[in-house]
């Protein structure tokens, strides 16, 4: 899962020269869509420009590097709880930053559900990294903490997948420009707990292979399980947004707030959650009140 990075590959890379961090960013994510997105649905919520950003589950911090790039007046802090790839980042996300830049990062190594002082515009949890909560309890919890961490008006971003082929032992395969072959291996799900077990494999030209470069053990959710527990954690206004489709049924890129959809083989979508109802949502729900009196 996960969508493709339009990069160039570096030539004859192998399985003894690769570096499997820079293989992940190559081949599922896609930080200039994501702050894209973030600035354009805060925007479109609140009626300002968001400046500081949470990045939990940071990983090497690619997401917090690309939002200080966006704009001079904005701030990141990346959460891990592993410190080889927060020190990762450090050298190969944030070094190469102009000083001023890099200055308006900081990184914590952590849990996400440690208290920290700040408040923040946006929270971000992507690439499904908050599967690892397995329980209603724990999950809810981490919520929560995310909502204690957010200004008055700020937003809760998290990606999830789904579809049929999500509960499937299946391995899906695709070219990342050619360089390199990216690997999806769904290895396990057990439909009674929900428990799913996947990993990601690289292959290069010469035949190598880096096998089970990242294992992910996690619970599949579901959108509806979700936005049940954002809204006990009290968040006020939940909204999901479904990727639009061109017309042979392949996803355009573009996701829009959606209350229905048709099933698909395998669907990404994000959940936009936020501490209080948005000022032009809360307008929009007023003016379909009917006046009483």
């Amino acid at each position: 899962m996960g969508r493709k990075k339009n990069k160039k590959a570096k030539e004859g890379l192998t399985a003894k020269t690769a570096d499997k961090h820079a293989l992940y960013q190559l081949s599922v994510q896609d930080p200039g869509f994501e702050v894209h997105l973030a600035s354009r649905y805060f925007k479109r919520r609140v009626g300002r420009q968001p400046l500081s950003l949470r990045e939990d589950f940071c990983g090497t911090a690619l997401l917090c590097g690309e939002w200080v790039r966006s704009d001079p007046a904005r701030t990141a802090l990346g959460v891990d709880i592993d410190p080889s790839v927060l020190e990762w980042g450090r050298q190969h996300v944030l070094a190469p930053l102009e000083d001023e830049a890099r200055s308006r990062v900081t990184l914590v190594e952590g849990d996400v559900r440690d208290q920290h002082p700040d408040r923040f515009d946006v929270v971000m949890a992507l690439n499904y990294s908050y599967f690892c909560f397995k329980t209603r309890d724990t999950l809810r919890g981490y919520f929560a903490t995310v909502k204690e961490h957010l200004r008055p008006d700020g937003l809760f971003f998290l990606d999830l997948f789904g579809g049929w082929d999500a509960q499937r032992v299946l391995m899906e395969k695709r070219k990342v420009n050619e360089g390199f072959k990216y690997v999806w291996d769904q290895a396990a799900f057990d439909p009674i707990t929900s428990h799913f077990l996947a990993h990601i494999h690289f292959q290069f030209p010469d035949g190598t292979k880096l096998k089970k470069a990242f294992t992910y053990d996690w619970r599949l959710w579901t959108i509806p399980e979700l936005k049940e527990l954002l809204a006990e954690a009290g968040f006020a206004h939940v909204e999901c947004l479904w990727e639009d489709e061109d017309e042979d049924g392949n996803g355009t890129g573009t996701f829009k707030p959606q209350k229905r959809a048709d099933n698909d083989p395998g669907w990404n979508a994000y959940l936009l959650a936020s501490v209080d109802v948005p000022p032009k949502v809360a307008a929009k729900r007023a003016a379909k009140t009917p006046p009483t009196g």
